[in-house]
């Protein structure tokens, strides 16, 4: 009896592809640490001790307290953002058009890979080390030149010190993000404005910021939501004394006598939108800023 030729379509259907099994590992770490976690904090904003839906959660952000420490960590963002994306820039822009030796660039992106991944208590220490009451570089200050930052009111430990450590992660990232933008830029570009008359800062001003103007927004979002949602840097620095939404959310989630684990749950949740709409920016801007340099 002759074999039906439809059996090996059939079996071709149905067969994995081997490639699949590459991603696997990946899938499995995201379904685990990524979506799980996130699906029990988005029930659990909704959810009562005792496990019965309710929106209690939510009303309860609505208070001074939790509405301060929300406007204190988007404004701790924004303004390591900013600055985060302008000092970023600014040396990205020097490596690629500023005639620096060509043996700049890859320290600075190795250095900048690393920095923009430190964060949490080695970081902390390290700038407790640094620029702390005790540290080596107020230490030196103060002995050898006696500029005393305490008496200035410098504070490592309060909301500037937090801006300054949080900078030390934004502005590599915000190098490793624009250097390939500032690479599409066309030298065509350049030479068709130059031949125009047009000086280098009308090109800047006319043809290239307009053109980067995505990446740089995207960008900002991105660093916006990479200082929103850091946690562990801002408690190892600054303990309790600082009222932003990562510290709150662990003093609910930590199960101490004043804890409320649904209302951790429920300001999670609201960094979370906070975060994926940075983020959707960020992704839209990009894909709308790569059109351009094709």
């Amino acid at each position: 009896m002759p074999e039906d030729p439809s059996a090996p379509r059939l079996r071709h259907k149905w067969r994995m592809p081997v490639e699949w099994l590459g991603i696997v590992p990946f899938l499995l770490f995201a379904l685990l640490f990524l979506i799980l976690p996130t699906m029990k904090i988005v029930v659990g904003a909704f959810q009562t001790p005792e496990g019965a839906f309710t929106l209690q959660n939510l009303a309860d952000l609505n208070t001074d307290s939790i509405r301060s420490a929300y406007w204190t960590s988007i404004r701790l963002s924004l303004i390591t953002a900013l600055l985060g994306c302008a000092i970023g820039f600014a040396m990205a822009a020097a490596v690629v058009f500023g005639g620096l030796p060509k043996g700049i660039r890859s320290p600075l992106l190795t250095f900048s890979g690393v920095a923009s991944n430190f964060a949490g208590v080695p970081l902390a220490f390290a700038f407790i080390a640094t620029l702390g009451p005790v540290g080596l570089i107020t230490v030196w200050l103060r002995t050898e030149f006696g500029i005393n930052l305490r008496a200035m009111g410098f504070n490592l430990l309060s909301f500037n010190g937090l801006v300054i450590t949080y900078l030390f992660f934004q502005i590599p990232l915000m190098i490793l993000i624009i250097i390939p933008a500032l690479d599409g830029l066309k030298r065509e570009w350049r030479e068709a404005a130059e031949v125009l008359g047009a000086t280098g800062a009308q090109y800047w001003r006319m043809v290239a910021l307009p053109i980067l103007f995505p990446s740089l927004l995207g960008t900002f979002a991105l660093l916006f939501a990479n200082a929103f949602g850091a946690v562990a840097t801002a408690f190892a620095l600054t303990g309790p004394q600082l009222n932003i939404v990562p510290i709150k959310l662990f003093a609910q989630i930590r199960g101490d006598v004043l804890g409320n684990p649904n209302l951790g749950y429920a300001l999670a949740f609201g960094m979370i939108v906070i975060t994926a709409l940075a983020n959707f920016l960020y992704i839209w801007l990009r894909v709308r800023s790569e059109r351009w340099l094709k």
